[in-house]
């Protein structure tokens, strides 16, 4: 009796054992490294990547998400180094302050055995994330000419301000041209505006002096729409059909898209949100039963006064 006793004990201290140690099991420690926000976008995404945090921690107990945020190139690798150094993280998710200087620092954090999701800004050496997170480039080039056709007829002229020279603005700009093509919609000039609102005010005083007769433009941008919009209504000339098609899905465009804006109808999407998207396929790598890497690239979807509201966060600060 007393041997049963005895057994009956040690087996009930291993079960216990076994649990205390499923209980002590450290967790799933990962990194999410981007810029510092600097600009309208920027800070929508750290907004975004707070909001997942919070999601996703308590969601599941066993994830521990760490977020740095960079102030430059060099700042970001010195963060990297401290998160496998410092947390002893299992997973990065990165957007690159730039790509060319931070490969090096990514490489490093994969030789420690890390899962790599790259966002956005790919590295200049192909293969070393597990996973890559992005917006659609060329289709919101494409899908912000598809809504040009449909609104404009052959002989119509438009304007166009592009981004900071970059592939990103090559991608977008080479993408609506195509597009355009064939169309009969001349485009009179394209300059870039570097994504920033006083130089989309610079650039479209510019084009209203030079071209009388402007029937819309492609600012690529939200920020740089806001510019050409003020522009426009200090020259007068916002009216007659006059429209403006932007990009990204600042809160205050869509807001004025759901109130049914003329000016700015529609916006074409680049989420800021596309840094929470990473790390929830990122968590997914650890909880999924199926494969989760490979490559995901978000949507350029056209936002409609029908569909808005879906893309409108009151709280984010873009």
């Amino acid at each position: 009796m007393n041997l049963k006793k005895t057994l009956l004990a040690m087996t009930l201290g291993s079960v216990l054992g076994f649990a205390g140690a499923a209980v002590a099991q450290e967790k799933i420690r990962i990194g999410v490294s981007y810029p510092t926000p600097t600009h309208a976008w920027a800070a929508g995404m750290n907004w975004h990547a707070e909001k997942a945090e919070e999601r996703l921690e308590a969601l599941y107990p066993d994830i521990d998400l760490i977020l740095v945020n960079s102030p430059n190139p060099g700042a970001q690798a010195s963060a990297l180094e401290d998160l496998v150094s410092v947390n002893k993280i299992d997973a990065l998710v990165v957007l690159p302050f730039e790509s060319e200087p931070l490969t090096d620092p990514v490489i490093n954090v994969k030789k420690s055995g890390a899962l790599i999701t790259v966002v956005d800004r790919g590295l200049s050496q192909p293969g070393i994330e597990d996973i890559y997170v992005a917006g659609n480039n060329p289709e919101m080039g494409r899908v912000s000419a598809v809504y040009m056709k449909g609104r404009l007829k052959s002989g119509d002229n438009i304007v166009i301000l592009r981004g900071i020279p970059t592939l990103i603005d090559n991608e977008r700009f080479d993408a609506f041209m195509s597009e355009l093509e064939g169309s009969g919609i001349n485009v009179l000039d394209h300059k870039h505006a570097n994504w920033n609102r006083d130089d989309g005010f610079e650039v479209m005083q510019d084009f209203l002096s030079r071209f009388p007769d402007i029937d819309a433009v492609w600012a690529q941008d939200d920020d740089i729409a806001i510019g050409v919009v003020a522009a426009l209504k200090q020259a007068g000339r916002e009216a007659n059909g006059m429209f403006v098609v932007g990009g990204a899905g600042m809160k205050e465009t869509i807001k004025s898209i759901m109130d049914g804006d003329e000016l700015v109808p529609v916006d074409v999407l680049y989420p800021p949100s596309m840094i929470a998207t990473a790390m929830d396929v990122t968590v997914a790598a650890f909880k999924s039963n199926g494969p989760v890497a490979g490559r995901y690239i978000l949507g350029a979807t056209l936002i409609t006064p029908e569909n808005a509201e879906s893309f409108y966060f009151p709280d984010s600060p873009f």
